[in-house]
């Protein structure tokens, strides 16, 4: 099971469960709402290829289907795939440990941080830390590449298969990778910090989205995050 392309097998059979199942009903959603807003195959394609991340290419279709200026689209999408940046930087230090990371030539870190986005990132910072530290690169390698080829396919698929759903179905379809989201999250309820975060968040957001609907979802997570992990590292450190 150390050996790399058994661990690599490992990552491929738990990607291609419901982490795969949920990007590719995504994926099909997208597709289909692409060719709908007359998107064509190879530029739906595309933008899954380079964006990766479903609220990113959102924007890009629906700013496009209205002949927003490119940039604008460019402006939005990259706004919208900011977020992934602190993915990124709390994950790539676990792929980089041992010494096959460590070995690693950047081009291969820069094509691992190109497929970390919320289903990779939320699963692998579950997984790496159980995992040797000789084995982190390998099993992100194949899962991150399982993925990106689930949603290649989900991309093609609903295109050709666009008009078949109805549409609040395909709309349907496209918000499930959220929901499984907070699901995995739910799995992790027994940490203090993340029941904290997630309470101040469902208190404080209802509020203050009426005030300031622009950056309220914003102002929510920073500080809701925040407080969570001020209040557990005091906790912690007083033995509670």
């Amino acid at each position: 099971m150390s050996e790399p392309s058994g661990i690599a097998r490992t990552a491929v059979r738990e990607a291609l469960g419901m982490p795969g199942l949920v990007l590719f009903a995504s994926y099909l959603g997208f597709g289909s709402l692409a060719r709908e807003t007359g998107f064509g195959l190879g530029a739906g394609l595309v933008s899954t290829a380079t964006g990766w991340a479903l609220p990113g290419q959102m924007a890009l279709v629906e700013l496009w289907s209205i002949g927003a200026s490119l940039l604008a689209v460019g402006l939005a999408v990259a706004l919208t795939n900011t977020r992934l940046l602190p993915m990124v930087v709390t994950l790539l230090p676990l792929l980089r440990t041992g010494a096959a990371g460590r070995r690693a030539p950047r081009w291969c870190l820069y094509a691992l941080a190109h497929v970390i986005a919320v289903t990779t990132w939320a699963n692998a910072m579950r997984r790496l830390p159980d995992l040797p530290p000789e084995s982190r690169l390998a099993w992100f390698t194949a899962y991150g590449a399982t993925l990106f080829m689930v949603t290649m396919a989900g991309t093609a698929g609903g295109f050709f298969l666009a008009g078949v759903v109805p549409e609040p179905v395909t709309l349907g379809l496209v918000f499930l990778n959220p929901i499984y989201f907070l699901m995995l999250f739910a799995v992790d309820l027994k940490q203090r910090a993340r029941v904290l975060a997630l309470a101040f968040g469902l208190v404080m957001g209802p509020l203050l989205h009426p005030v300031a609907p622009t950056y309220g979802l914003l102002v929510t997570g920073l500080t809701a995050g925040t407080l969570a992990f001020v209040l557990d590292f005091y906790w912690s450190r007083r033995g509670r």
